[in-house]
């Protein structure tokens, strides 16, 4: 079965994916996506863009980073664009390394990938302009878009999402029915598991 990763830096949920099963993580194909990207497309909204929500969000990540004894400071300020880490993570070839210190110069050091680019670009032993010209590159740019039409093609509504390409489980807390699911490939063809999946639309709200 080949698995693919979908992620963004920008995503709280995906760096503690990462970070609790970075196994499950590195036997997958790491693809960077732009979650904002994904939202215009469905036509939904992050979590930090509700209000409500945001603070809710920022506790419970915090909170579940210390359950799994991962390390985790926010950034200075979120959301963030990040468009020119995923950028970076591509120009990089998507190297398991190189994503792993992006995350954690944002997530575990707390740093902007705006403000701090010079900083950032320096953990690989770059420039500032030096790393600028790679995620400036025509080809990353355009396997960035890429990658964004390929996660809509499947149906990718999210981030962290894993492919498995038949199914997709979105989000940290689906990871242990994905680890169900690849022991398991017939965990979804009990009667309850076919029936719910042809559910009807009872009722739908007005647009």
């Amino acid at each position: 079965m080949h698995l693919v990763w979908y992620f963004d830096f920008v995503s709280p949920y995906s760096y503690l994916q990462f970070e609790a099963y970075p196994e499950l993580v590195q036997s997958a194909q790491l693809r960077p996506v732009l979650f904002a990207g994904l939202l215009n497309h469905w036509g939904g909204k992050g979590p930090a863009e509700v209000p409500a929500k945001r603070l809710q969000t920022y506790r419970y990540t915090y909170w579940q980073a210390g359950q799994h004894g991962i390390e985790m400071t926010y950034p200075p300020a979120h959301p963030f664009n990040p468009i020119h880490a995923l950028r970076l993570a591509i120009a990089l070839d998507c190297r398991f390394d190189a994503i792993k210190t992006i995350f954690e110069f944002i997530w575990k050091e707390g740093r902007s990938v705006t403000d701090e680019w010079p900083a950032l670009a320096a953990k690989f032993g770059l420039s500032a302009a030096a790393a600028g010209e790679l995620v400036g590159a025509q080809r990353v740019k355009d396997a960035l878009a890429a990658n964004g039409r390929q996660a809509i093609d499947r149906g990718v509504y999210g981030v962290p999402t894993f492919d498995t390409g038949t199914e997709l489980f979105w989000g940290l807390d689906a990871t242990d029915m994905l680890l169900d699911y690849l022991e398991n490939p017939g965990v979804f063809d009990e009667p309850e598991m076919r029936r719910i999946a042809n559910l009807p639309v009872g009722a739908a709200r007005k647009s």
